[in-house]
């Protein structure tokens, strides 16, 4: 009997698809506004030319009040000094700009919606008083970032939920496969990418005969996806495999900031007992079938037990942005073992739309709290003031702050734009190492043998700031251990940055590092 092929996904026409992509990408939407100065300017010089007086004199009145409410609104302070350097080169450019960022085309109603999800939430998870308590008296400083993220997310502290750090996508997948085949009432996916290959066909395999099978099947997917490695018909050729599908704010011809937020997560959740997340996507490069940027180096953790409760409200929340969704009960209730692991876990989520800077904070608390030693892994290394003087105090009072980045970067301007905080932190007695046989896209930060996070954040303005994502963090279990471990394995592989590696950089590269700084919180 001949098998059926698997569902094929179209590959992208890229002499097509990368213009679209151009014109309503931020480069295009800047150029085009840059563009309309240039005309409005000419075009003032030809009609209004007698009074150039009057019209520079409101370019002026106009720039000095955004630059005046620009200094005095509560805005990173980065970003402030990237707004008025564009507002002073740039006026009427700089004052279009800010105005359409600040207007929050699209914005708005994302974050109406979000609230309304998560603050009329069907369910909500419970705290398990002695839980809380036991981690009080065990460790006060993680009970208050516990009692922290309880505020900003929602999602409580448990005790009961087995953590297995994979260390390399290779694992990751083998045991997903695995975990896939047992699944008997639902599989919910979300995910920032999806191509085609090995371990999008493998996946797939499974998803859609578990379907045939009675098993309720989610893909949520986000919607730059349909720019680059799936074609807007990639739904319905899933939901004809009966497979429900959706991509998060799919790209349309109408501007709006709405675009500026991503959904950067990556989580499966199996019949609310089993949940994976971390910084691998549904790609072959992440398992290394595909070669981009040498040895592609990521992570990633599986959840069992009451803790998985968190990422499938999670994804049942996102998935209900449209409005569409109400009952989550079915799909949150599970019986489980009084005791199924060592340790404290955290799932939890951070929203751009919320007010709180839940992945940042974290990271910084971790930071701020370390005695000995905080070991991190991440591709990308954006800074701002804030995180980059916690990293520079924690290594000044005797911390060892070590930070593996990527050998082989796949952004170069990220990449030059990383290397402009090495001086400074490296004076401050940080470690920076880059992974020589490739690209790191592990996102792990651990500390004093004691607290580990694992999830889909990067020390970048858009991660912290910009992007949906999410992360698990655990507490006093073997897995913190294994993921020191894998931190130190990893160290193995890396160059140490010195002062004198950082002097024989090429020029060219230290250049539009420092250019690029300029706009670093809008990239």
């Amino acid at each position: 009997m001949t098998k059926k092929p698997l569902l094929p996904i179209k590959i992208i026409d890229k002499s097509k698809r990368g213009i679209t992509r151009l014109v309503f990408s931020r480069i295009g939407i800047v150029t085009g506004l840059f563009l309309l100065q240039v005309f409005f300017l000419l075009f003032l010089f030809s009609a209004f030319e007698n009074f150039l007086p009057q019209i520079w004199g409101g370019s002026i009145f106009l720039t000095a009040t955004v630059v005046f409410y620009i200094v005095n609104c509560p805005m990173n302070s980065n970003s402030k000094i990237t707004w008025l350097i564009l507002i002073l080169a740039f006026p009427v450019f700089g004052c279009l700009l800010f105005a359409y960022t600040k207007s929050d085309l699209g914005h708005r109603s994302l974050k109406e919606r979000t609230e309304a999800v998560i603050n009329n939430s069907p369910v909500k998870l419970e705290q398990e008083p002695n839980t809380l308590s036991n981690l009080e008296k065990l460790d006060k400083g993680i009970y208050n970032l516990a009692r922290y993220i309880a505020k900003s997310t929602s999602y409580p502290v448990f005790c009961d939920t087995h953590v297995t750090y994979l260390e390399s996508g290779e694992k990751k997948f083998e045991v997903l496969l695995k975990e896939l085949e047992k699944a008997k009432e639902f599989i919910f996916l979300e995910y920032f990418i999806i191509s085609e290959g090995k371990m999008w066909n493998d996946i797939y395999e499974i998803l859609a005969r578990k379907a045939k099978e009675g098993v309720e099947v989610r893909l949520m997917y986000d919607g730059t996806c349909e720019f680059k490695t799936v074609d807007s018909k990639f739904p319905k050729k899933l939901r004809r495999a009966g497979i429900q599908c959706k991509p998060f704010s799919p790209i349309t011809p109408f501007v709006s900031t709405h675009y500026n937020y991503r959904d950067h997560r990556k989580i499966i959740v199996i019949d609310n007992k089993v949940a994976f997340t971390g910084g691998i996507n549904l790609a072959d490069e992440y398992i290394n079938e595909k070669v981009r940027f040498g040895h592609w180096k990521d992570s990633a953790v599986m959840l069992k037990g009451k803790a998985v409760e968190s990422f499938t409200l999670m994804f049942l929340q996102m998935w209900s942005l449209d409005g569409k969704e109400h009952n989550f009960d079915p799909y949150l209730k599970n019986s489980y073992p009084e005791k199924t692991g060592e340790g404290f876990v955290i799932p939890y989520g951070d929203c751009p739309t919320d007010g709180y800077k839940t992945g940042e904070h974290v990271y910084m608390d971790i930071i701020n709290r370390a005695t000995d030693y905080v070991h991190i892994m991440t591709p990308y290394l954006i800074l701002d003031a804030e995180m980059e003087n916690s990293i520079k105090f924690a290594a000044e009072r005797g911390v060892d702050v070590s930070i593996i980045v990527p050998g082989i970067p796949d952004k170069k301007g990220a990449w030059a734009l990383a290397k402009t905080h090495y001086s400074a932190l490296i004076s401050s007695g940080v470690n920076i190492y880059e992974y020589t046989p490739g690209f790191i896209h592990s996102k792990t930060f651990v500390s004093d043998s004691r607290e580990a996070v694992v999830g889909t954040i990067n020390l970048d303005y858009r991660s912290l700031y910009h992007h949906f994502e999410c992360a698990a963090y655990f507490a006093f279990g073997e897995s913190v251990m294994k993921v020191e471990e894998d931190f130190e394995n990893t160290l193995k592989k890396c160059t140490k940055v010195t002062k004198e590696s950082i002097k024989k950089e090429k020029l060219i590269i230290k250049i539009r590092g420092y250019i690029l700084k300029v706009i670093a919180p809008l990239m």
